[in-house]
């Protein structure tokens, strides 16, 4: 028996010189939900909108000024405050993998986004906010998992792979702040070694110069340079990663160093497994793969398939629903790469609570997932 799961995401591409009507919109929108979960993940018993705030002057101030037009849209509250800074925010978790390739004539940096699609805000907004455009996939209704400059500095994140948290920022404002702040690949790394991230997390970046780089950013502050410009969901060391035969992290990091391909046919590669995931339901699907071009200024943004081309000194606003469909789920899918799901009895899927899944992985709480086939035939019994 096979079970067809269907999900749809939309996708919009904004554009907004300074912060204002469009994003308060998206703000009143996304926010009762963002709210949930910053309660529910304990986000009121974090630092006060003090501490936020002075911790934003202290490492970040060139980001001050929006920071506080974005509280005053978003309504001022304690609460939207202290979310905005994400200053040691509560603990979250994702996919995804990254490459960056130069030559003499060209540069590419390309990323998958892997995560369940109702866990992405799929938002591409192109601003203004410090007098320089920036274009990216918005995460934390301003903060940026991938993105690119005016000068063509470009970066991306991935998940670290490890659960574990320290006092610092969320990713996705540092992320941010580079492409506010940094023309190249070297200011950008000077940036990171001082502004802490408050949980590990890897990135790849890519300057029009050619310069390329990865990073480990540390729980609490401090990185590590790695050899070579890519990144999954584990990091260097003895630390150890989170669910990697789910993940699949060592072999998606595996593939990319083995690469050897010019920067144009980069992309090509993140289309196709190892590095294309398709276990939506599951919480980790491919859910756009990004290719950012640093001396064209251009994304192209493949969606399921379709390419979605924009440039940042060119941009369209529009809008794109992508339908991401499960498929067929075998019986034994992942045996190969020394999982357990070759025990669990995939006749029960219809029974499972694949949001839950998605909702607990990306929460760091993600669990076997034999254990929810048990919970879904322990469900069905009692109701019987």
């Amino acid at each position: 028996m096979t079970q067809m799961t269907q999900m749809t995401l939309t996708f919009d591409a904004v554009a907004e010189t300074i912060p204002g009507p469009k994003w308060a919109a998206r703000w009143n929108r996304s926010w009762p939900a963002y709210e949930a979960w910053f309660i529910a993940r304990g986000g009121d018993q974090g630092p006060s909108r003090k501490e936020c705030s002075d911790a934003l002057k202290r490492y970040m101030p060139e980001l001050v000024r929006t920071y506080d037009r974005l509280v005053t849209l978003a309504g001022g509250s304690d609460r939207a405050a202290r979310f905005l800074s994400t200053w040691c925010p509560p603990t979250y978790l994702g996919g995804c993998s990254l490459a960056a390739v130069a030559t003499k004539k060209d540069v590419r940096l390309v990323r998958n986004y892997d995560l369940s699609p109702e866990l992405n805000e799929g938002l591409l907004l192109r601003t203004e906010w410090s007098g320089r455009a920036v274009m990216g996939m918005v995460e934390f209704l301003w903060g940026l998992s991938d993105g690119i400059n005016d000068a063509g500095l470009s970066v991306a994140l991935a998940y670290g792979g490890r659960s574990e948290h320290g006092e610092g920022f969320g990713i996705t404002t540092i992320v941010r702040y580079v492409l506010e702040t940094c023309d190249t690949v070297d200011e950008a790394l000077s940036a990171l070694k001082r502004v802490p991230s408050h949980m590990a997390y890897n990135l790849v970046l890519a300057d029009a110069s050619g310069r390329t780089a990865s990073v480990e950013m540390a729980p609490g502050g401090g990185l590590t340079i790695m050899p070579s410009a890519v990144a999954t969901n584990h990091q260097s060391g003895k630390t150890v990663a989170d669910r990697p035969a789910f993940t699949r992290t060592f072999e998606r990091h595996a593939h990319l160093e083995q690469l050897r391909i010019k920067p144009r046919e980069l992309n090509r590669q993140f289309l196709k497994p190892p590095l294309l995931q398709d276990r939506y339901a599951q919480g980790f699907g491919t859910l756009f793969t990004a290719e950012y071009d640093p001396r064209a200024l251009t994304l192209g943004l493949t969606l399921k398939g379709d390419r979605w081309d924009q440039a940042l000194h060119d941009f369209s606003e529009g809008q794109r629903t992508v339908d991401y469909e499960q498929g067929t789920m075998p019986k034994a899918p992942y045996a190969a790469v020394g999982t357990d799901y070759g025990a669990v009895d995939w006749s029960q899927a219809a029974s499972v609570d694949w949001n839950a899944v998605a909702r607990d992985y990306a929460a760091g709480q993600g669990r076997e997932i034999g254990t929810y086939f048990s919970s879904a035939l322990a469900d069905v019994h009692k109701a019987a």
